[in-house]
């Protein structure tokens, strides 16, 4: 993982870093880093846990930045190393969780042998009176939560830098050294909890991402130009230009045109859009997308690198880089207020004793007090009671809220928008009109189309039995099914032939007329899918399916309004389809067929007219919105692992009435 600067000597390496979590590391990196000898520059990136270092290798090769990160604590090797390679230790956040609940596990033993010896009462006065074996295991748990942040610490020390992990360190070694064995060990424990939940947050970005890079496939079926046999290669090393088929029910590997063949491709993970989309010779295809019922050979036009789906994962990427500090400011600061800390905490262990007569032991311990509460770790364990009920009583209703910093921020939104599919709508078709245009009556035109379509896993024919069951319908016995490729399906009934579809088949069979085809548009004004069905050269009907909105979505959207937030609908479907169901569940404002980055954009819109905006979503395509909302809000029943991971917040129930309650925060309802 390699690449050429401008000047021949000059390379960028990508090296894997353990440990690395915020902009502490990163900037104890920096500082061991910068001052190398040919060492121009260097950059993180924290959800892939990767820092790229351009360098002259003839005066710093990878093994000796290698030996310069391990002086900081952490420890790297390139990227391009093996995958057993880089798995060869420990996952840093096993260790840490390891070493957390040892050093919680020593803690509870300690305690428990105190009040045994000593009696409940030296507890309070900071474990005084405790046994040997007691002290020792107040050491044990000492030793487990500052294992990791020690290497730390030495560094910062050494290189007159004190961060978080030096401040942290003091204040622990000083509780011990004047005997309060509970403080110390406590606070080392609690400092050791505060870094799991760093890196499980961390973790949580970067599983995002790992989830939407498994949905495109790991192999692509490249035609071959001489001989036009087939070959399993890795996407990554097809040019573009080159000839790749996708068999019935595969995925697309790569963006490409359509050369031959006709299918149903299901875009959903991409586009959001609520039914499979008719692809020919010409029409775009997008990897990730799943192919219906036909085979289809087309050309690629982009790179692995380069897809859809890539700039989907570089946007998750970006929206979470987007959400933290600005790692500069941060460095910056820090420059100047862990100093100003600890010689603060310095001045009030020396000057009031020496001053005015004050005791030493307790001025040393309000100075180490001072360095606990500075250090910015310890914000995390010090969560209000008030944001701990909140998240609780959230739960109740089911809402999972990841963090109180989430909580806070669903009080204070002025716009939501929605995706479509499965947020706003159930996310699946029903039939919701079935017209006889022949001589079968209503029922026994359904019964004989969910008989054609029973073999079928698209999901219109799934509706139509489903809609038949329902009714209780016989279905006739239809036989030799056979796939009309990207138009329907045909089967044989008492003899004929039947056939179901897409209306490309009335014109095909020469039954289209005027009063027909408006008729057919106007279903699809409204939202509608249409499924032709005729017998041999017979029209005998149309059956019209739609995603129904969730029943509880207009009262929701009522809600909000009067709560002040303004829905807006955002989708990847037809303008026509996204302004029905918009009017009919209440939301005013609606973008429609937008790809992944478009709702990136329009989501930008938003933030910068309303200030804060949260995004409601349940699939991969809404993930890069969901990043860089204000607050990510996912669907937790139906949304996608990656949908899951990126957002703030989860409806567990898939339910769209728990929003207003979550905003109701501003009108004093929790």
């Amino acid at each position: 993982m390699t690449s050429t600067l401008e000047t021949p000597a000059a390379t960028r390496t990508t090296f894997r870093v353990q440990g690395m979590c915020c902009a502490e590391e990163t900037g104890a990196l920096r500082a061991v880093l910068l001052p190398m000898a040919g060492v121009a520059d260097v950059e993180f990136h924290l959800l892939q846990s990767t820092m790229t270092v351009a360098h002259d290798p003839a005066e710093t090769d990878a093994e000796a930045i290698c030996r310069a990160v391990a002086k900081t604590g952490m420890s790297a090797r390139p990227a391009s190393e093996s995958p057993a390679a880089r798995d060869s230790g420990p996952a840093p956040l096993w260790s840490l969780r390891n070493l957390t609940v040892l050093s919680g596990g020593f803690l509870l033993i300690a305690v428990a042998l105190t009040a045994a010896v000593a009696g409940p009462a030296a507890l309070l006065h900071g474990g005084e009176g405790a046994p040997v074996l007691a002290r020792v295991f107040f050491v044990f748990a000492v030793a487990a939560a500052l294992w990791p942040v020690l290497p730390k610490a030495f560094s910062a020390a050494r290189r007159l830098r004190p961060d978080m992990h030096l401040l942290m360190t003091i204040a622990v070694l000083g509780a011990l050294g004047i005997g309060e064995w509970i403080e110390a060990a406590t606070v080392a424990f609690l400092f050791a909890v505060s870094l799991l939940l760093e890196s499980w947050s961390v973790g949580r970005a970067r599983r995002a991402v790992e989830a939407l890079m498994a949905v495109a496939p790991e192999k692509a079926r490249v035609i071959c130009p001489r001989d036009g046999c087939e070959e399993l290669v890795d996407p990554a090393t097809v040019a573009v230009g080159r000839k790749v088929r996708v068999r019935p029910g595969e995925k697309f590997p790569l963006d490409g045109r359509v050369l031959t063949g006709l299918s149903h491709v299901n875009q959903a993970p991409i586009t959001g859009e609520s039914q499979p989309v008719e692809k020919g010779p010409g029409d775009e295809v997008f990897a990730g997308t799943i192919n219906g019922d036909g085979a289809i050979d087309f050309e690629t036009t982009k790179p692995a690198s380069e897809t859809t789906l890539a700039r989907i994962i570089a946007m998750v990427a970006e929206a979470q880089g987007r959400r933290a500090p600005v790692e500069r400011w941060i460095d910056q600061f820090a420059c100047v207020y862990t100093p100003v800390v600890l010689a603060l905490a310095v001045l009030i262990a020396v000057v009031p004793p020496l001053a005015f007569g004050g005791a030493w032991s307790d001025w040393f311990y309000q100075a180490l007090v001072l360095l606990v509460i500075a250090c910015p770790c310890a914000l995390v364990i010090s969560t209000p009671v008030s944001i701990v009920s909140g998240l609780t009583r959230a739960a109740r209703q089911g809402i999972l809220i990841k963090g109180g910093v989430h909580l806070e921020q669903a009080a204070r939104l002025r716009a939501i928008a929605f995706d479509k599919t499965g947020t706003v709508t159930l996310g699946r078709p029903s039939v919701e009109s079935v017209v006889p245009l022949g001589p079968l009556a209503e029922n026994d035109l359904l019964a004989l189309v969910a008989a054609v379509e029973s073999q079928s896993e698209h999901p219109l024919g799934r509706a139509i039995a489903s809609e038949a069951r329902m009714r209780e319908l016989t279905l006739p016995l239809a036989t030799e099914h056979q796939a009309l490729k990207g138009r329907g399906i045909s089967c044989r009934v008492d003899g004929a032939e039947v056939w179901a579809g897409s209306p490309r088949l009335i014109a095909e069979r020469g039954l289209m007329d005027d009063a027909l085809h408006e008729r057919i548009a106007a279903f699809e004004a409204t939202g509608h899918t249409v499924i032709a069905a005729g017998r041999g050269g017979e029209l005998l009907g149309l059956i019209a399916l739609r995603d129904q909105p969730k029943p509880e979505a207009r009262g929701a959207l009522r809600e909000l309004t009067q709560l002040g937030v303004q829905g807006t609908l955002l989708t990847g479907d037809r303008s026509a389809v996204a302004e029905h169901i918009a009017g009919e569940i209440g939301i005013v404002a609606v973008k429609a067929e937008l790809l992944p980055e478009d709702k990136v954009a329009a989501l930008d819109e938003l933030l910068t007219e309303h200030g804060r905006v949260a995004m409601v979503g349940d699939g991969i395509n809404d993930a890069p919105a969901l990043a860089r909302a204000s607050l990510g809000i996912a669907m937790g029943a139906a949304g996608t692992d990656a949908a899951l991971e990126t957002a703030d917040v989860a409806l567990m129930r898939d339910d769209l009435a728990a929003l207003p309650w979550l905003c109701g925060t501003r009108g004093g309802r929790w």
